[in-house]
This record gives structure tokens, sequence and C-alpha cells, in this order.
């Protein structure tokens, strides 16, 4: 599957559905998640926190509230906070588990973030690399427009490198 490479905040993507970087205990902390909890507004994050706890690497989907998606996709790539660190592992099957819960809901376009990389400690490079050969290696039946999002300057250098050198990848 082909997807680009996009450097923005994610809360103001407009896509049929976000993916957040969540914990297994879905409360919305922080970084991509407390972007996603300001925009879509306190129902948010009641919405997850009913869905959880979940597997670490599942996924669960919940609405979008005030943001301008249909659902937020949250893939626990990382244990609940102060539990430990994602893994190799969990953000494969986050990712997977992500794009399979977009796909299966018809959604069209969606938009994922470097899931495990921020408050959960996995290195950017190695957790792009993975991320980026998840969505290269997936075969969507609805999903068209996939879209890596990086916020800062030095993580959207970071994502378009390991995407270029992943493949089917392109930054913009």
């Amino acid at each position: 599957m082909e997807y680009t490479v996009v450097q923005g905040d994610i809360a103001a993507q407009s896509a049929d559905a976000l993916v957040n970087a969540a914990g297994t205990s879905l409360r919305m902390g922080s970084g991509v998640a407390g972007a996603l909890r300001r925009g879509g507004g306190p129902e948010l994050n009641d919405a997850a926190m009913a869905k959880g706890p979940i597997a670490l690497g599942a996924a669960a989907v919940t609405d979008a509230f005030d943001l301008d998606a249909e659902v937020v996709i949250h893939a626990a790539a990382m244990p609940h906070y102060g539990d430990g660190r994602a893994t190799a592992e969990s953000i494969r099957d986050a990712t997977r588990n992500a794009l399979r819960a977009a796909d299966d809901r018809g959604c069209e376009s969606l938009v994922i973030p470097a899931l495990g990389c921020g408050v959960a400690g996995f290195d950017l490079a190695d957790g792009a690399r993975l991320i980026c050969e998840e969505l290269a290696a997936f075969e969507p039946s609805s999903l068209r427009d996939v879209r890596f999002i990086a916020y800062a300057d030095d993580e959207f250098e970071t994502v378009s490198r390991v995407a270029d050198a992943v493949g089917s990848g392109t930054g913009k």
C-alpha cells in the first residue's frame, strides 16, 4: 500500500479515521493522545476509557466527537503509563490492528502517528521503520489515503528518511 508522510498536528487533520497512540488503559494523557483529547473534547476521553483496558497491540474504536473525522482508532502500542515501554512487536501489532479496524469499517482515509515512539520510549527511526513496513505490506479493501504524520521538524525528517528507505512512502 502506498502512503504519504506529512507534517502537522494530528488533531487538525481531516480523515475518516485518526489513530491515537494509546496505552492499554486507553486513558488519553499527553502527546498524540493529549492533542486528540483537546481537539475531540472530553467525551472522547470518556468514550476511550469506556472501551479499556485492551491488550497490548490491540485497537479500539470510538466516535471522533469534535475532530474532523468519523472515528478515532486507539492503538495500544504501549502498556499503561509506568508499566513498561513499547516493543517492536507491540508497535507492529498496534499498526496492523489500526489499519484493519479502519479498513473493516470502510474508511478511505487514515492518519497514523509514530506509535510507541513518544512517551513509550521506542527509538523514532526504529519505530518508524516498523510502521512503514506494516503500511507497505498492508493490502486494503477501502483505505486509499493513508498519511503517516509527524509533528516536529526533526521527527518529520526522520520519518521521511525512513519511509524513503523502506519504500511505498512519499514525503509532503
